[in-house]
């Protein structure tokens, strides 16, 4: 699974640490660290969770072209 640099820049853009997103989507700060690394497949309900508290949506941040 590939890095997913998209959730790390919106991350970043926000202005939030990897701490506040998790607390936000109700995971650990090891989740959303683990998600952006693509060691972690995010439930579709964290990836939701995950797009509300950054105000994305799924395609601008989990779609790729090569799914």
């Amino acid at each position: 699974m590939a890095k997913n640099l998209r959730l790390k820049a919106a991350r970043a853009a926000a202005d939030l640490s990897q701490a506040e997103l998790a607390e936000k989507a109700g995971v650990t700060r090891q989740t959303i660290n683990a998600v952006e690394n693509g060691d972690y497949n995010p439930t579709i309900n964290l990836c939701i969770s995950i797009c509300k508290a950054l105000g994305k949506t799924l395609d601008e941040l989990f779609w790729t072209d090569d799914d």
